[in-house]
């Protein structure tokens, strides 16, 4: 009785379906703050106190991005929307909900939403795709269907892979099933600056320029900002710019000008300065000349405006001002979702356990939860072969920060190596001990380069240096959204009692003798 009808009648579609779950009428199971303390831990009368006061406040509701990367991912998310909902305050200052603050600089800022060009794209002749947490799945099984989303794809026989500006061994789950993969097409091609674990995978390598090699123009995506590159050095040995590169492929393919635009490097960016300056006048604010901003004036920001609430306008009317769903409302039931027939994504949000979690059966062999989120020392995997990553390392490999307690069990100590492991694969890492994480839980950052060790051995899912990637599963979040589950991990850790191979990680076969 203590949310707002109002707004759930007026803005949100599908409420009374989901209040029959809530209340236990649909399935028998009431969720009550009771049987909240058994999943979450969190003390019934915790959760009763809290229940209490967000209506009484002005409250937003946030989660972050991570929070999608587990089993059933998109659960959290959409209850985070309809408790606002419930809450009734989506749309005023300060109240609703917000996803992903901290994850992006930008989300919530009082900054103009001016979009920066690029360059234009050709369109794709093909049409198909596939989630891309579902790499390793395309490439073993091409042919199969799968879902996705309401429909029902394919994935294509694929004989030539070609990979640039990222890195699959950093992000796919399950690397020694990736690694299997791997080795299906004729062919594997890719644009690399370091010799990592994309590239030892790669029949062809070609070596692209960094950042500091070319010239470019700093354009983020929710970033009010602009700045400069300026080539700082030229290309290293061999290295051409991905632009240099895609030219010389599009002249031996026959299409040179009509890829290139008959311009080069330095015109392109004047081109991009040139469109932004077309819509900053729209937007009513002045960019600085190409000449003004490249030679020295540096870093543009755009002027902040007026505060900005995220569904204001749908908050004033919800006619004039409908949201891009099939009703044009806030859909707390979805007919549509509903209609896929997905056990695993139900039409309103749902709690499903999770196959790996602490309440399940398997946390008796594997009895810690396994965290595997961004390091504070690079981003994502990028320049962990750099100083200032290495120096984090514990004995050259990545840091796993576990809770005291779990660690004294073990016989563990502060900067001793430890072997994690599970039913997939196995790792070693660094111990951190740290009271600010949970008993039966520990974090190990992504973006350890993969160093398999035993190259010609894919079953082997092994790794010397601490990729935690090795022991999460290869499942979509769901058949809706497909995403990775990297937070649904189980693990156990021992202590290592012996002498391991050196890291090779970073090793280039040229300096092996």
């Amino acid at each position: 009785n203590l949310l707002d009808k109002n707004f759930l009648n007026s803005h949100c579609v599908g409420y009374p379906e989901f209040r029959s779950y809530l209340l236990g009428m649909s399935d028998g199971v009431p969720k009550t703050p009771e049987w909240a303390q058994k999943i979450t831990t969190v003390e019934a009368s915790k959760i009763k106190k809290i229940a209490q006061m967000l209506p009484k406040n002005r409250t937003m509701i946030t989660g972050a991005w991570g929070v999608q990367r587990q089993e059933f991912g998109e659960q959290p998310h959409w209850m985070i929307v309809v408790l606002a909902a419930m809450l009734g305050q989506i749309g005023t200052p300060g109240g609703g909900f917000g996803l992903g603050y901290s994850s992006e600089n930008g989300i919530g800022n009082p900054v103009k939403l001016f979009k920066w060009p690029s360059v234009p794209q050709f369109e794709n002749p093909i049409d198909s795709f596939i989630p891309v947490a579902r790499v390793s799945d395309m490439l073993l099984n091409p042919g199969n269907k799968f879902n996705f989303n309401g429909k029902t794809l394919t994935y294509p026989k694929i004989n030539l892979v070609y990979w640039t500006g990222g890195n699959p061994f950093h992000h796919q789950m399950n690397l020694g099933k990736l690694r299997q993969a791997f080795r299906k097409p004729e062919t594997v091609v890719v644009n690399e600056i370091w010799w990592n674990s994309l590239a030892r995978h790669a029949d062809i390598i070609l070596p692209v320029a960094s950042a500091l090699e070319r010239n470019d123009i700093a354009m983020g995506h929710w970033e009010q900002s602009v700045t400069p590159m300026h080539q700082a050095i030229s290309p290293v040995g061999s290295s051409k710019t991905d632009f240099e590169i895609f030219s010389k492929l599009s002249k031996r393919l026959g299409f040179e000008q009509t890829f290139s635009g008959k311009k080069t490097e330095m015109e392109w960016l004047k081109w991009l300065w040139s469109e932004a300056e077309i819509r900053s006048k729209k937007a009513k604010f002045r960019l600085p000349t190409f000449e003004n901003f490249w030679n020295g004036q540096g870093i543009t920001v755009l002027s902040p405006e007026q505060d900005q609430i995220l569904m204001e306008e749908f908050r004033k009317d919800p006619i004039k001002n409908p949201l891009k769903t099939p009703s044009g409302k806030i859909e707390i039931f979805s007919k549509n979702v509903a209609s896929f027939n997905y056990s695993d994504c139900p039409g309103h949000p749902t709690w499903i356990e999770p196959v790996e979690w602490l309440g399940s059966k398997l946390a008796k062999k594997f009895p810690i939860h396994l965290i595997s989120g961004q390091p504070n020392n690079r981003l994502h995997s990028q320049l962990d072969n750099g100083s200032f990553s290495r120096g984090a390392k514990i004995k050259g490999r990545e840091a796993i920060t576990m809770n005291p307690k779990d660690a004294k069990v073990r016989g563990i100590k502060e900067g001793e190596l430890v072997e994690v492991f599970n039913e997939r694969g196995r790792c070693l890492a660094g111990v951190k001990l740290s009271n600010k994480i949970s008993e039966k839980t520990a974090f190990l950052p992504t973006g350890a380069w993969y160093d398999p060790v035993k190259a010609g051995n894919v079953k082997d899912n092994f790794c010397n240096h601490g990729n935690p990637n090795v022991l999460t599963r290869d499942v979509g979040t769901s058949q809706m959204g497909q995403g990775p589950i990297a937070h649904s991990t189980l693990v156990q850790i021992t202590k290592l009692t012996h002498e391991p191979s050196p890291v090779g990680a970073f090793v280039h076969p040229d300096s092996i003798t």
